[in-house]
């Protein structure tokens, strides 16, 4: 979301900016007027050499700044990928082999940015280090569960709560220990043994001069699903802003709740349950997919044969996982369908492959960037 929110800091005070960047991922930031600001996209979920070029930029427009100096940070998610500077003696390629292996073992976001932060020059509460001694104000976007200063994009300006040994805990619990490029154990390990500094925590003195402000969430998303539903006359029941867990099993949970809730249902009018947060997807198939066509793909298979249930999973960002959908809509009668045209739902969920199976039955939900990113929203209409 960093172009459009730059967009809007520069119509709200643009003649008091004598520089800036923004780094966004590709096709993120047409048609936007942002004056004196520059633009570089660059690869996300998986870092490429244009986040790493872009973040450097970035560093020596923040190190010339001074006392006197108030830098405007607008961080939305997406930026642990984006914001790209690896320590020293790691290089890009083996930061990329380390996100992807924890991407495709399921860890959560926590996770991924705990091992994250401990080996980036910038993550992890360093911007604001190189920032000193600045004023800094960043204005955030939450897509984490909680809205944590210290997860989101890898909590630049925040202080950090994790260690070099949180970092190691989180390989040996997926079994990445092995896997990860040695230059990274290295790394944490020397950290481990204070021969790296760590992270800034929250009694370094350099917070003094950072404010940290969260200006939109999964709740602000819901709270407007939930009035609009109103203006088109739903009944509504929110029932968590804190969705966490493997995709179909969440998939599965809920349809089980929206059958449950059917069969007690008395009112004439359409009830809307809304839920919110963020799923993960353990990877052991070759297809292609994001945690939304996933969890509803499990959900389909729960609600097969039964009328009355509709249901949408997708991310607010517009992008679910490597793939151009934002999620996928499903009813009573997606599975009848995908077996009429000889396919096997199971078969695509075991193979990880739920976008090419919404693709095939034409139930994607293609949104394109939507310009903001606060977690996934999933909902069902239930009649």
């Amino acid at each position: 979301a960093s172009c459009p929110m730059a967009e809007s800091v520069h119509e709200e005070v643009g003649d008091l900016i004598t520089d800036g960047m923004v780094i966004t991922k590709y096709g993120h930031c047409e048609e936007h007027s942002l004056g004196a600001v520059t633009v570089h996209e660059a690869g996300h979920p998986v870092p490429d050499i244009n986040g790493l070029q872009g973040t450097s930029r970035l560093l020596d427009l923040v190190q010339s700044a001074d006392d006197r100096t108030l830098i405007v940070c607008l961080i939305s998610g997406g930026g642990s990928a984006l914001l790209v500077s690896p320590v020293a003696g790691i290089s890009l390629d083996e930061k990329q082999s380390l996100t992807q292996h924890l991407l495709k073992a399921g860890a959560d976001i926590g996770e991924v940015n705990t091992v994250r932060k401990h080996v980036s020059r910038i993550k992890g509460g360093r911007l604001a280090e190189i920032a000193a001694p600045a004023k800094v104000i960043s204005l955030i976007l939450s897509d984490v569960i909680g809205n944590r200063l210290d997860v989101i994009a890898s909590g630049p300006t925040a202080p950090d709560t994790s260690t070099y040994r949180d970092a190691v805990n989180v390989l040996d619990k997926y079994s990445l220990t092995d896997k990860a490029p040695h230059s990274i154990i290295t790394v944490l390990n020397r950290g481990i043994h204070g021969e790296l500094p760590e992270t800034p925590k929250a009694d370094n003195p350099v917070f003094a001069s950072v404010e940290n402000i969260i200006v939109g969430s999964s709740e602000s998303a819901i709270e407007a699903a939930v009035q609009k539903a109103k203006e088109y006359d739903f009944d509504t029941e929110i029932i968590s802003t804190r969705i966490t867990g493997e995709a179909r099993n969440i998939g599965t949970w809920l349809a089980q709740k929206a059958v449950r809730i059917r069969e007690i249902k008395h009112t004439e009018r359409p009830l809307l349950l809304i839920a919110g947060g963020e799923t993960t997807v353990t990877v052991s198939g070759a297809g292609l997919g994001g945690r939304n066509t996933e969890l509803a793909l499990s959900f389909a298979l729960m609600v097969q044969g039964i009328d009355g249930i509709s249901f949408l999973s997708a991310g607010t960002d517009g992008t679910d996982g490597p793939t151009d959908a934002a999620g996928a809509f499903v009813n009573g009668k997606t599975v009848t369908q995908a077996r009429r045209l000889g396919m096997d739902p199971e078969d695509y969920l075991r193979n990880n492959d739920s976008y090419n199976f919404f693709k095939e039955i034409n139930s994607l939900f293609i949104t394109g960037p939507t310009e903001t990113n606060v977690m996934d929203i999933q909902m069902v209409i239930i009649e």
